[in-house]
């Protein structure tokens, strides 16, 4: 059963690497002034594709140039992988949840930096003893971005606001707000004009566990269990239930007795402090200080994590390591190939595109047993 819901997005990858392949491999102008020649431009074209792949994996899984003389050095590109994958998992999550119960959570751009407010302001304004200091802060984290999402729920459970309106205009609120926020004494760090905040103290930073030579850090099983409860959530408790069952068909939930707007603010309270989380773990587990581009494009990127995961905690998890492995080398491939980074996000265009069109992946394999049926609406979205 697994690996039939896993055929899908497996094909799906293969064809958008082939596909950015021959953009990588013509784009090339050695390539091109083989044309005359069709075999070796042929050839020409691989190589180059292939170098680029290469340098891909050694950006993000392992470096062979890295581990002379240490072989476990050369695993720091996977080390970076997770830590880029880490926030990407969890704000994955906060969207593929929201996708169960029938909402489109396009805010977790601003959840994610309403937990980093959090999170950032605990670790450096208090003094707390270790672990508790780290606590804290996830916990404020939480609280803060929880309440941003569940905002949302609010208004729409009782106006019937559109939650993807709502959110993206939270999304500039948050964005703003922190740009202020970061030009206030209480979050300028001293001496500082430019939208610095101070560093969290050593006691609110998460531990790395893979050595001090090593960036991963304890925020990657922080998603994992985040991961985990959400599938327990969804699958085994009475509230999974009315989430997925409100998601399914709002009208005969609430004919059977949900109440409907009790679990739509419900939903978007977890999964704002999901994206929260995910804040919180990019404070206190890789950057250390807040800056106004603290959010990247995290929550944005975490709508494209839950499609490709499909809208599953275990899909989400896998397609933000896939996700963070090609944005953790993406740099070593341009630095070493001169491919343009850009075509690391064509590459996720691409994942996505045939995730989408899953009778155009059937058509051209001529599979019949791919699971192609599952859409937004079957998902729970239903607009």
């Amino acid at each position: 059963m697994i690996l039939k819901k896993l055929k899908l997005p497996a094909i799906s990858f293969a064809m958008a690497l082939f596909v950015c392949g021959l953009l990588i491999a013509f784009s090339d102008p050695k390539v091109l002034a083989l044309r005359g020649n069709p075999l070796e431009m042929i050839g020409k074209g691989f190589s180059t594709a292939g170098s680029a792949y290469w340098a891909l994996f050694r950006g993000s899984i392992y470096d062979p140039l890295l581990a002379e003389g240490n072989f476990w050095g050369g695993f720091y590109p996977f080390s970076e992988t997770l830590v880029t994958a880490s926030p990407l998992i969890l704000t994955g999550l906060s969207v593929a949840l929201a996708f169960r119960a029938g909402l489109f959570n396009i805010g977790a751009q601003g959840q994610f930096i309403a937990g980093a407010i959090g999170a950032s302001w605990v670790g450096f304004a208090f003094e707390m003893p270790i672990f508790i200091h780290a606590i804290t802060a996830m916990a404020t984290a939480v609280l803060f971005a929880g309440l941003f999402g569940g905002f949302v729920g609010f208004l729409k459970a009782r106006t019937g606001a559109h939650e993807v309106i709502v959110t993206i205009m939270l999304n500039y609120v948050a964005a703003y707000f922190l740009l202020w926020l970061l030009s206030t004494t209480a979050f300028l760090r001293p001496g500082r004009q430019d939208p610095l905040a101070p560093e969290v103290r050593q006691s609110a930073r998460l531990p790395h566990f893979l050595g001090s030579e090593f960036r991963a850090n304890l925020g990657f099983f922080i998603a994992l269990l985040a991961a985990a409860a959400v599938w327990w959530l969804l699958n085994r408790s009475t509230w999974g239930f009315r989430f997925r069952a409100v998601g399914a068909n709002a009208s005969a939930s609430r004919t059977a007795g949900i109440s409907v707007a009790r679990v739509t603010t419900s939903v978007m309270f977890i999964a704002g402090a999901l994206a929260g989380l995910g804040g919180a773990v990019q404070v206190l587990g890789s950057e250390f200080a807040m800056t106004s581009g603290i959010g990247g494009s995290f929550g944005f990127d975490a709508i494209t994590v839950a499609l490709l995961g499909r809208a599953t905690p275990v899909g989400t998890v896998f397609a933000a390591l896939l996700f963070g492995a090609l944005r953790a080398g993406g740099l070593t491939m341009q630095a070493s190939t001169g491919t343009p980074l850009d075509l690391v996000l064509v590459i996720q265009a691409l994942v996505v595109l045939f995730i989408a069109a899953p009778a155009l992946i059937k058509g051209i394999f001529r599979l019949k047993n791919v699971e192609s049926g599952e859409t937004l609406a079957s998902k729970g979205w239903n607009g």
